[in-house]
């Protein structure tokens, strides 16, 4: 399965970098050639795109590792943090590109009209990084990896920056200019927006926002179908990048012996790391059938 995922995140990320250094070349070469400030601000997005694939995969590699002494329940949160400093390149990024749209918005001199070669490159920029960020984002929802995802959401906004250009050139040609720089505008929000919510996304994966209730209800379910078990319940998961450790309890007979309540949480933790792949460690506490407590009492209480 480790093998399985590791290619599938290796194929993202070489798609991703090989793609997006082409597109960076012709967006800026035609964006220079043709005057489009919209079309050379794109090609800024695309460099960073590099980047952040680059940084993308290096987070899902170190994610990989297997666990150690120092890191017992493995290395998982390295590709959050990598999905945090995709975060730092766009609202760097975002930054260049907003300064340097106001500045020409206020000087309307410093303009120039695009040619119908940045319409035609603009084109060819909304197919190529629909057709990617589709591609890498399915892979990263197939290997659970926050990582590709990020990477893919990042790609998928040059979508809508190309669109802009081609919009912006459009409306250009027919005498409204100011409309270039404009565009160049648009795609710094849009980028910073993108960054804002990759990193919501990836600050909740480290401070382990509470999942989905179906997911509890898909641990509770396999839970309580072990022979012997009832009412799993206090379930709490904290995910670590793409897989999770779960923690819970169970009611059981009480007049169980030690030995028998053993192996039957054992076969509880057993069931739902083989039954819900995302669950890499899981911890059953047995509780005796009819026992009432508060769960979140201090132990020596």
């Amino acid at each position: 399965m480790n093998n399985v995922r590791n290619e599938s995140g290796k194929k993202a990320a070489i798609v991703a970098i090989v793609a997006n250094c082409i597109m960076t070349v012709l967006n800026i070469t035609v964006g220079i050639l043709s005057g489009s400030y919209g079309l050379v601000s794109e090609g800024a997005h695309t460099l960073s795109d590099v980047a952040t694939s680059i940084i993308a995969f290096a987070g899902f590699k170190i994610g990989q590792k297997p666990a150690d002494k120092e890191h017992p329940i493995g290395h998982g949160r390295a590709e959050a943090i990598s999905g945090l400093l995709i975060v730092v390149f766009l609202a760097v990024v975002s930054y260049e590109i907003i300064s340097g749209a106001i500045v020409k918005i206020y000087d309307p001199s410093l303009i120039t009209i695009p040619d119908t070669f940045a319409a035609i490159m603009a084109t060819i920029g909304i197919f190529v990084n629909y057709s990617i960020s589709e591609y890498i984002i399915k892979i990263g929802k197939e290997i659970k990896s926050p990582a590709i995802v990020a990477d893919g959401k990042h790609q998928k906004t040059d979508i809508f920056s190309s669109v802009a250009v081609l919009v912006g050139v459009v409306l250009s040609n027919m005498g409204f200019s100011i409309l270039d720089p404009i565009v160049g505008l648009v795609i710094g929000f849009l980028i910073l927006k993108t960054a804002y919510e990759i990193g919501k996304e990836n600050i909740d994966n480290i401070m382990g926002k509470v999942p989905s209730q179906e997911f509890i209800q898909r641990i509770k379910n396999v839970a309580d179908s072990t022979p012997y078990a009832q009412n799993a319940h206090n379930i709490k998961v904290d995910y670590l990048g793409s897989y999770a450790v779960v923690s819970l309890h169970i009611e059981m007979d009480g007049n169980r012996t030690l030995d028998e309540t053993h192996k039957i949480v054992h076969v509880i933790e057993n069931n739902i790391i083989q039954e819900i792949p995302e669950v890499k460690f899981v911890n059953v506490h047995a509780c005796p059938i009819g026992l009432t407590y508060d769960h979140e009492q201090e132990i020596e209480k």
